[in-house]
């Protein structure tokens, strides 16, 4: 697919406006089957990226937006996981770490059914991707219907969520726990502190950090985080990615958001069934009792936030971060839960439409707050658009919209940035960010009416059988 794919299915646009700015962006990270997080950074294909970058894309280029699934479809392992990394073989080794060398996913992972013919890391992401999909197939159902697109990646869509709901449900109450720190996707929030501290970490010397060579070292997690993560990844590395062994040191935590986000892609997966013949009532009633779960399970009402709880103490981990306010963009959220999560997040804590002009990825008011660092106080893109879309669905339309207009503003600013100062959209981390541009679009196409009952959808429900 040529460039001449980017803009066919789009309106002339003025020269220098956002909008065409956002697609170069894409353009630019585009390797011909999948689009990069940023060139330097971040040179591989990303799991959560991609379905992110997917629903973007699709505004510019449904075809390609498949493509983007597809491929990383292509990588899932034979026991359903989709892997968080798809590594590129021309970008050389020491471009970045962890390396193909490191996850060693075709001998390491052989038991668990890597792919031989592609690397791939053994962790995942968290699953957007069936809600991706559906989206992806509405922007253009005569193309996805011709390509037999939907029919193709459901069973794959399917054996993912089995997976998880299946090989991760480590704390025994039905939702998915996640094995390491980058699974969630927020790499050093402080929720995983405390698990993280029964974790040895790896010497220093056994491992370089390529990070380092792109952003600033204040901006990044820290040594001795990076030492566990590596830890983590080479004991479940070394014990062939099989999941739920309990060793002493191990790591295993419940997260609000990659549940949620799993909920919600078995709202979509349900709509994927009845519009390839089925009822989709099956999976609607099992996102409906995950929710239940995840209520019961991570919710505090005293605090007005969904926590993390570690698995292996059975204890909910006080640290409020932004993945406990995804929950708002699931449709069967109790109401009163809903609007005390409304609450929370225009309070002290996250300050949003009085101190901040987008969502922090932490309590402003934490012990481990810092406006730059990382999953520690910035704000991101991704999960301003997820709270976006939740503000909606329960009727906080003008929040949602002034949302909407400070995460414009703030991408057009910051360069596409990765990740901004929650209070000045100062741009951190690395710029012409993919999923940035990517949301930037979708933002700028969907009517606030479309996005609401769009999203509304995933919560009706239908009557008689479901396709596993």
């Amino acid at each position: 697919m040529g460039s001449s794919r980017v803009a066919v299915y789009d309106p002339v646009r003025p020269a220098g406006s956002l909008h065409l700015r956002a697609a170069e962006v894409l353009h630019g990270n585009w390797t011909g089957t999948s689009t990069v997080p940023s060139r330097g950074l971040y040179p591989h294909q990303w799991s959560w990226d991609s379905a992110f970058i997917a629903i973007g894309l699709r505004h510019l280029s449904p075809l390609r937006a498949q493509v983007e699934l597809e491929t990383l479809l292509d990588a899932q392992w034979g026991d359903g996981r989709i892997p968080h990394i798809v590594f590129n073989p021309s970008v050389p080794l020491d471009a970045y770490f962890p390396s193909p060398d490191f996850w060693r996913s075709s001998t390491a992972g052989r038991a668990a059914g890597a792919p031989r013919t592609v690397q791939t890391s053994g962790i995942v992401q968290p699953p957007v991707h069936a809600l991706a999909a559906w989206l992806v197939h509405v922007s253009d159902p005569g193309l996805s219907r011709a390509r037999s697109f939907l029919s193709r990646i459901y069973p794959r869509l399917a054996a993912w969520h089995r997976y998880l709901l299946h090989r991760r449900d480590l704390g025994g109450g039905g939702l998915a726990s996640v094995v390491h720190p980058w699974e969630q996707g927020m790499d050093n929030a402080p929720s995983w502190d405390t698990p993280l501290s029964r974790v040895t970490p790896a010497p220093a010397r056994s491992f370089r950090r390529a990070d380092l060579d792109h952003g600033a070292a204040e901006d990044r997690p820290t040594d001795l985080d990076y030492g566990r993560y590596v830890r983590l990844a080479t004991d479940y590395r070394d014990g062939q990615y099989a999941d739920g062994t309990k060793g002493t040191e191990g790591f295993a935590v419940e997260d609000p958001a990659f549940n949620a986000l799993l909920i919600a892609s078995e709202h979509a997966l349900a709509r994927i069934a009845r519009e390839l013949g089925a009822t989709g009532t099956a999976r609607h009633t099992r996102a409906e009792r995950l929710t239940a779960a995840l209520v019961d399970r991570l919710w505090d009402p005293a605090e007005g936030m969904f926590f993390c709880r570690d698995v292996r103490t059975d204890e909910l981990i006080p640290e409020r971060g932004v993945s406990g306010l995804v929950p708002l963009l699931l449709p069967t959220l109790p109401r009163d839960t809903a609007a005390t999560l409304v609450r929370t997040l225009q309070g002290p804590h996250f300050g949003l439409g009085e101190s901040t002009r987008l969502v922090p990825s932490y309590d402003l008011t934490g012990h481990a707050f810092d406006p730059h660092r990382y999953w520690r106080g910035p704000a991101w893109f991704n999960t301003n658009w997820l709270v976006e879309r939740g503000l909606r669905l329960h009727g906080e339309h003008a929040r949602a919209q002034k949302l909407r207009g400070a995460l414009l503003e703030t991408a057009d600013t910051s360069g596409f940035a990765e990740y901004v100062d929650p209070y000045s959209g100062e741009a951190c981390g690395a710029l012409g960010f993919s999923w940035t541009a990517a949301l930037t679009l979708d933002l700028m196409h969907e009517a606030p009416e479309a996005v609401h009952s769009m999203t509304e959808e995933f919560g009706k429900g239908a009557k008689g059988g479901d396709r596993r």
